[in-house]
């Protein structure tokens, strides 16, 4: 009886994890040259992120400063040239999976940023989920407005 008891807190415990685990984005299990240069474009735009984030998310979120976002829940989906070949304006787009406290998920969103000589600029952004209330633990519930 005491082992499915143990069993079942388990398993319960299990469950409740994978539903914070779920803002994590699959990365490649090697590093590289590309993923290296990617991590570091991510590292330089996290100030920018924030920066919006706070913003966007200033309506349901009591968390001062807004939600977190670390880099390995951003991905890179996509960089292009604007001006070809050895052209210096580029544009980026990256997902992020902003958290609060103990990287509970707190929404996704889509930034598009074009880096050039004249600095960074964002050119979109797209929020494309919320908070979930039912993603809080109890004793983080009180995060939300």
């Amino acid at each position: 009886m005491r082992v499915l008891i143990c069993i079942a807190m388990l398993i319960s415990m299990v469950g409740i994890q994978s539903s914070f685990c779920n803002a994590v984005v699959q990365k490649p299990l090697e590093d590289s040259r590309e993923l290296q240069l990617q991590d570091m474009l991510v590292m330089f735009l996290l100030p920018h992120m924030r920066e919006k984030l706070a913003v966007v998310y200033s309506d349901v979120l009591s968390a001062p400063g807004g939600p977190d976002i670390y880099p390995y829940f951003v991905d890179v989906k996509h960089i292009e040239r604007v001006n070809g070949f050895r052209g210096f304006d580029f544009l980026i787009t990256l997902f992020a999976f902003p958290t609060v406290g103990p990287h509970i998920p707190v929404g996704e969103d889509v930034f598009t940023y074009q880096i050039s000589a004249a600095g960074v600029r964002l050119i979109h952004f797209e929020h494309l989920k919320g908070p979930n209330k039912d993603d809080f633990p109890p004793n983080y519930k009180d995060l939300l407005k």
